[in-house]
């Protein structure tokens, strides 16, 4: 699974470049993540997108705009650690350490991602995190599979390193909008 996840700022024509990217066939979900932006722009920026791709749509904030876009999930982290009450759709969850996603493994998500796997493209001076025996005895432990996703300096042309580190898919920030 490809994820591609929005800037954290809107940007011109932002909503014809994700129909695009959702119809290449190079991203599998889009992430719309906007920590700092106020719940009527992005539901303005949902507004923009076709209804039959909401269902290929996560949100990291504004939780009510997931069931009222009938958005396929909710994806959690320090900002909102828990999906809305009654939710029903897929969750998901950022992890920064193993033993975190070790943890996270034995509930019910979606999905989890792992980050910094590299050197972050977006976030200059943010590192990679894991040497890569970390990330192998991760795999062998049964910790890494296919329900976990590589994030932080991955690039489309470096998924397939990712891939056979034993990761199920990666999430893209900085190498989708630059």
């Amino acid at each position: 699974m490809i994820i591609a996840i929005t800037k954290p700022d809107f940007f011109d024509s932002e909503a014809k470049q994700i129909i695009a990217l959702l119809n290449s066939g190079k991203v599998d979900l889009v992430h719309i993540r906007k920590p700092q932006q106020p719940e009527q722009d992005v539901e303005k920026l949902l507004n923009q997108l076709p209804q039959n791709l909401c269902s290929r749509l996560v949100i990291h904030d504004h939780f009510g705009l997931a069931r009222r876009f009938a958005l396929r999930g909710v994806h959690l982290n320090s900002r909102n650690p828990a999906p809305p009450e009654h939710w029903n759709g897929a969750v998901s969850i950022s992890c920064h350490s193993i033993s975190e996603l070790a943890i996270c493994r034995q509930k019910d998500f979606a999905y989890m991602s792992l980050s910094p796997i590299f050197n972050s493209i977006s976030k200059p001076g943010y590192k990679a995190a894991f040497t890569a025996e970390e990330l192998e005895q991760a795999r062998q432990q049964g910790i890494i599979d296919h329900r976990v996703l590589a994030l932080g300096g991955v690039r489309f042309s470096n998924i397939s390193n990712v891939l056979k580190m034993g990761f199920g898919g990666a999430m893209l920030l900085g190498d989708v909008w630059k």
